[in-house]
């Protein structure tokens, strides 16, 4: 007992003599050096220090080179030295780091450069009518019903972050002549002139459940923007406006209804159940039809011939194959994704200036990167499920022309031709035609996805005949 008491004794007084001695042993870290950034430009340009996020942002103009950028000024603490010298060149194209050490001290700030944009990305008129905006002539475009007052109209306007805007969002102006409006960002400044165009007689609709075009789901608003930029004179409509007799169609050639479900629409039933809003307009789509308007029907629309007398009086040749994803949880293509032009057919208007892959007869639709639903309806050939033996089977019974075909030889892509003063009718159901993409995956470069816009061009080049 004695021995195990000695021996702590022992112990405390090493302790005490080793801390002794730390205490008279200087530590040879130098942490008093100060590591801050006082000043940098580039090419000139002063850069704006934030000291609480330790970034540099360099404002350049617009149209600015940023590959190779010289550090012309750099000041730092007293005493510090740092990775980048004054007078050396950058590639700015994406953010550097500058890491200041000061004795045993260091501090990393991040330097990019902003480039001071003046634009208008978005201009909707009373929240439902979408402005077409040209950025190389700085010039909107927007087209509203003829029963609408264009001498009193709220703009909801989007532009460049860091921007003012003259006049501001949201500001009713009179629209009966052009409205001029100044975009100012520090060094950049943009004037867009906004003509508001009301049409009495629209010459192409593009249809949904939505009362106004920016309610509706992501896909089909995606399609209705490009019509709306790209085929002249036409409008957003419901069906409840085609219900109540607020649109004028006695001069429109063309309507268009992309039908996106999540999940898919599986069939007659399924597509009575979901689309009933759309049926209740079925006589008022029927006689546009009989009376020699045309349709374009892409997606889980093409369900609506059957249900207006276009294949007689059988409701039940809708399409027999259906399914679909989620937008949100869509499948990643990892490379081009095609259907194949039907035999013979490949002279056929809807598929003409396509961009062209391996193969000639492949209509490509989609880009390695692009998520798509793969929202398909299409019809089964094959004795195995009854219906449809084969291709002249389905053409007999249902009156239509194949134009395209999947790998396993569905019908993927149709036509009920004008005739007997009824209008034409164009039907899409590949999973391969999709607008919409929620992400793109790094690297993605838009290709064969351009034919989706070339289809429908051609589309209402062939309908509006």
């Amino acid at each position: 007992m004695k021995t195990k008491i000695l021996n702590i004794i022992s112990a405390i007084f090493i302790i005490c003599g080793f801390a002794a001695c730390t205490e008279d042993n200087i530590s040879d870290l130098q942490l008093s050096g100060d590591c801050m950034v006082e000043s940098i430009s580039l090419d000139n340009y002063e850069g704006t220090i934030d000291l609480a996020s330790r970034s540099i942002v360099v404002r350049l103009p617009e149209i600015y080179g940023t590959s190779s950028m010289q550090v012309t000024t750099l000041n730092i603490s007293n005493g510090a030295s740092c990775n980048i010298k004054q007078g050396e060149k950058l590639n700015m194209d994406a953010a550097k780091v500058l890491h200041i050490t000061n004795g045993d001290v260091f501090l990393d700030w991040t330097l990019s450069v902003l480039h001071d944009e003046a634009r208008i990305t978005q201009f909707v008129i009373n929240d439902i009518y979408q402005g077409t905006i040209d950025q190389d002539a700085k010039t909107i475009t927007v087209y509203v019903p003829g029963s609408v007052d264009i001498t009193n109209l709220v703009p909801t306007i989007t532009y460049s972050e860091n921007a003012t805007i003259t006049p501001g969002t949201g500001v009713a102006q009179d629209f009966s002549k052009p409205v001029v409006y100044k975009v100012t960002n520090n060094s950049a400044e943009s004037t867009y002139v906004v003509t508001v165009i009301a049409i009495e007689k629209p010459s192409a609709l593009f249809i949904g459940f939505a009362t106004q075009m920016n309610d509706l789901d992501a896909e089909a608003k995606e399609a209705c923007q490009w019509m709306l930029g790209n085929i002249p004179n036409s409008l957003y409509a419901s069906f409840a406006d085609l219900r109540s007799g607020t649109i004028d169609l006695s001069q429109c050639k063309v309507i268009w209804w992309h039908y996106h479900v999540d999940g898919g629409v599986d069939g007659h039933d399924v597509f009575m159940a979901k689309a009933g809003e759309a049926l209740d307009t079925k006589n008022e789509l029927r006689s546009f039809y009989e009376n020699g308007g045309s349709l374009f029907l892409t997606r889980y629309a093409t369900n609506l011939p059957s249900f207006i007398g276009v294949t007689g009086d059988d409701e039940w040749t809708t399409p027999n194959n259906c399914w679909g994803q989620d937008e949100y949880a869509a499948e990643l293509c990892g490379g081009p994704w095609s259907f194949r032009i039907f035999d013979g057919q490949n002279n056929h208007p809807l598929w003409q200036n396509l961009i062209q892959g391996d193969n000639a007869n492949e209509v490509y639709c989609t880009d390695a990167g692009y998520h798509i639903t793969n929202s398909t309806a299409q019809y089964h050939i094959g004795t195995d499920w009854g219906g449809y033996d084969d291709h002249a089977t389905w053409e007999n019974r249902t009156g239509g022309k194949i134009l395209g075909v999947g790998g396993d030889g569905a019908v993927v892509a149709w036509e009920y031709p004008a005739n007997a003063g009824k209008g034409g009718i164009i039907c899409i159901g590949s999973g391969c035609y999709d607008w919409y993409s929620y992400t793109y995956e790094a690297g993605y470069v838009e290709n064969f996805h351009k034919n989706i816009e070339i289809i429908t061009q051609n589309a209402f080049n062939h309908l509006m005949k």
